[in-house]
């Protein structure tokens, strides 16, 4: 076997939608309600529970969470700093998920008051032209570069993540680059999930399962510089390839500097690559549960149940986390435990979400391959 098999019932990473409203239209997007939908918001006292919840699990565990505060755009949450402190008080680690294209000095200022210990701002390209096109907005690249470098005035910890589409994967290498030009702290490359808006993209801007592999490789080579931290999202896969290059041990050190930024455990490979409703957990605008934000599997809400309780009682996040009931190829390959496959992409291609990773082009010969 590649590798043993290690159930992970931390919840590490807590993506919640704080609002629905958003300024931007982007293609890939995985919302599917508008800006008119925004009266559905959690409201304040609604979302000082759920951090409320948050906190009881947090405490049951040896860590506590980091709670991402999505959207959307979350600056467009008018309380939105106000439930940043309130999280952090509680002892929760606070991190940004944005666009960037709202941050002006003052607001750069406002969050690095906040406590946020990471901002998460979404280039989609190296250039105006590529991810002004995603993003379907003339003037966001600029005004994102813009925000990132009144974060690094500063002095904030900031990632660049990048969703891979058939329109700006060949400039991975410059996204990495401009990442590194900027002072990243680390580049997170999403690999496209057909949901929300991005259903649209999936016959003409998804990767196919070779150009997946490929593009692993270029990631694998880029990783390999040591000179960005490289995270891979919805690319499970990732964790067969740098086993397959021998990169793994390198990254379970590195990872071990990293145990209080979002996305890293500090114990790299002790999970699936695949961390939906293992590590993860999402939350949305109105307080329905999901194992990411990419499956569409409602696990509860928090206004009717504890998060807690989801956590540990939601038979589909169960079922989940056990590896071995994997199906297709995914149930025979040596590398299920490190990987997993997409559940993600599963239910989009099949309706089941432990159906094989229909973008893996990875053949097992069989169960000890």
């Amino acid at each position: 076997m590649k590798g043993t098999q290690q159930p992970n019932r931390v919840l590490r990473l807590l993506f919640w939608e704080a609002t629905i409203k958003c300024n931007l239209r982007c293609a890939h997007c995985r919302r599917l309600e508008s800006n008119e939908t925004a009266f559905r918001d959690l409201s304040t006292a609604q979302a000082e529970n759920l951090v409320n919840q948050l906190v009881e699990l947090g405490r049951r565990q040896t860590v506590m969470p980091v709670l991402v505060f999505s959207g959307g755009e979350p600056l467009c949450r008018d309380d939105l700093f106000g439930l940043i402190a309130y999280a952090k008080e509680r002892g929760i680690i606070p991190a940004l998920a944005t666009n960037g294209t709202l941050i002006d000095a003052g607001v750069a200022e406002r969050i690095a008051n906040s406590g946020i210990v990471r901002v998460a701002v979404s280039l989609d390209g190296a250039t105006a032209e590529v991810h002004d096109r995603l993003r379907q907005m003339e003037g966001a690249f600029q005004k994102a570069i813009e925000g990132i470098k009144h974060l690094r005035d500063k002095g904030l910890s900031f990632q660049i993540n990048i969703t891979l589409t058939r329109n700006n994967s060949w400039q991975l290498e410059d996204v990495y680059e401009l990442s590194r030009t900027l002072g990243a702290a680390a580049l997170h490359i999403f690999m496209l999930v057909p949901v929300g808006c991005g259903q649209v993209l999936a016959e003409t801007d998804m990767l196919s399962p070779q150009q997946y592999e490929q593009k692993m490789l270029e990631i694998c080579r880029l990783d390999g510089r040591g000179q960005l931290q490289v995270k891979v999202t919805c690319g499970p896969h990732y964790e067969r390839i740098i086993r397959q290059q021998g990169l793994h041990e390198a990254r379970a050190e590195t990872a071990k500097h990293n145990v209080n930024m979002p996305g890293r455990s500090g114990h790299s490979g002790s999970s699936r690559g695949c961390l939906a409703g293992l590590g993860v957990l999402f939350v949305n605008h109105q307080g329905d549960v999901f194992p990411c934000g990419y499956l569409p599997i409602k696990c509860g809400n928090v206004l009717e149940t504890s998060l807690a309780e989801i956590w540990r009682g939601n038979k589909d996040l169960a079922r989940m986390r056990d590896s071995s009931v994997l199906e297709g190829k995914c149930g025979i390959c040596g590398y299920k435990y490190v990987c997993g496959g997409c559940r993600g992409r599963a239910f989009a291609a099949t309706g089941n979400y432990m159906a094989e990773e229909p973008f893996c082009a990875y053949i097992p010969l069989d169960a000890t391959d």
